[in-house]
């Protein structure tokens, strides 16, 4: 006792006398026999450019060792940062589950692996995160990655959609920096693996909480043999596979056989058990099956509103109940009778909106495409006369269905407009809302807002000029 005494003492005095200079005291444990162990103190001065390694408790460890483990495990893949920049941000699922979209700007890290998503720069970020903080990320392992009209009004956005069901929209005015980044993230995609294996999964999963002699035990205890019973229970799931697959195989079978012995569309539209629908129907089909050159619920529609609306308030630009208007779409495609004095269908507005629902989804609008160029041209003519007389050839050379459709349409219209001072529809009114129903382009490829103005105009214009246009040719 008095020999650890004295030992104790005089490492007490070295560390003091040399205490400058940069002395480590360190605690070693000696253990004479496995059930008697004595702590004994040594004391060691070190220069200040030699480091220090300090032994892993076997029962506690410090938080900066636990990193230090951690970060050798860490694939190359996640700390190598491809590129990295600011665009607009809209996450539109988790998981499978829809979100509702919220654009915002972000400024984005792409790495080998995954895509990280900051509010500011990701040096700016770092100095001023709290700790513990981890910021917002999509894993690409398994993604997919392509361009999307449908999901966003704006240009230039594209969809991540990643494995485990998150979908994440990226949008940038520009069009060279958010091609750059299209084609960064795909070539990241297209060199990681389609899938996780289970394999990998674990072994991150336990990365995440283990040290590097957790994860070779667990190494070593996957690769023993399993045991007896769990071989048993492995016989036993391959004989209820393989039975199971049999019967897969023989519902896939009959199956087959209905679809193939399943009539097709034309003989079921030949013997009227598949009627051809009025809505979404291109035009001159819909005057075949009326065996007319303007479709019969166009002129029903216009019937009932010069009968009891052309006195109301907004007729054409208020809206109607849309469960109604669709309930009387339904009845439109799939009975041949329609009776629009019925009392289901007194509000007049659920027939304009009916109307107005039937234009807008024609396969092809009223103005066929292959015009719209030229009646932009034409709306652009500063000489009023000229451009009148433009449109007027334009119109002519319509096709018959298009043709008398507008006229008797524009003729409507025009009785609206008359009464602009009790219902306040006048002729720019009636363009705002009919402009881009009866007219657009087949691809968008200019600005939205200039293609809408110019649409208004030519509405506009061939209800103050209808006569001109449209009176040259006997009926």
């Amino acid at each position: 006792m008095q020999r650890y005494m004295s030992a104790d003492t005089s490492a007490e005095k070295l560390h003091h006398s040399h205490e400058s200079t940069g002395a480590v005291q360190m605690r070693i444990k000696n253990a004479n026999s496995p059930h008697d162990r004595h702590s004994q103190s040594k004391s060691m001065i070190l220069s200040d450019n030699v480091k220090v390694i300090e032994p892993i408790s076997r029962h506690r460890r410090n938080h900066s060792q636990h990193n230090l483990t951690l970060s050798e495990f860490i694939s190359p893949l996640e700390q190598t940062v491809i590129k990295e920049g600011c665009l607009l941000k809209a996450k539109i699922a988790d998981g499978g589950k829809k979100q509702r979209k919220n654009w915002t700007t972000s400024w984005l890290v792409l790495t080998g692996q995954k895509i990280e998503f900051y509010k500011e720069s990701k040096q700016a970020a770092a100095a001023n995160l709290k700790a513990g903080y981890k910021p917002e990320w999509v894993d690409l392992c398994g993604a997919h990655i392509e361009w999307t009209k449908d999901k966003s009004s704006k240009k230039n956005v594209f969809q991540i959609t990643t494995a485990s069901g998150n979908e994440v929209l990226l949008h940038s005015d520009i069009d060279f920096i958010i091609l750059e980044w299209f084609n960064a993230i795909k070539n990241v995609i297209d060199r990681l693996p389609k899938e996780k294996t289970n394999r990998s999964r674990k072994n991150e999963f336990k990365l995440a909480r283990s040290s590097s002699s957790e994860l070779l035990s667990s190494f070593e205890a996957e690769s023993k043999e399993p045991k007896a019973e769990n071989r048993r229970s492995l016989i036993f799931r391959l004989n209820y596979s393989t039975s199971d697959t049999t019967d897969k195989n023989r519902v896939k079978s009959r199956l087959k056989k209905f679809i193939t012995r399943r009539p097709s569309l034309k003989t079921l539209q030949e013997k009227g058990i598949i009627k051809d629908q009025v809505f979404g129907s291109p035009l001159h089909k819909v005057c075949e099956l009326d065996g007319a050159t303007v479709p019969k619920f166009v002129k029903t529609c216009i019937k009932a509103v010069e009968d009891r609306g052309l006195d109301v308030d907004g007729i054409y630009r208020v809206s109607g109940n849309l469960a109604t208007i669709q309930k009387l779409r339904f009845v439109v495609n799939h009975e041949e009778k329609l009776n629009l004095d019925d009392s289901q269908w007194e509000d007049i507005h659920v027939v304009t909106g009916a109307l107005k629902m039937f234009f807008r989804e024609l396969p092809e609008p009223l103005f066929p495409y292959c015009f719209f160029e030229q009646f932009v041209e034409a709306i652009k003519i500063q000489d009023n006369k000229s451009r009148v007389k433009v449109i007027k050839d334009l119109v002519q050379k319509l096709p018959r269905p298009n043709y008398d459709t507008m006229k008797i349409l524009f003729e409507h219209l025009q009785k609206i407009a008359a009464k602009e001072n009790v219902n306040l529809m006048s002729q720019q009114s009636l363009g705002i809302v009919f402009g881009p129903t009866l007219l657009r382009p087949e691809k968008e490829t200019g600005s939205m807002a200039v293609n809408m103005l110019y649409q208004n105009q030519i509405v506009e214009l061939m209800l103050s000029e209808y006569t001109k246009i449209f009176n040259c040719e006997k009926d």
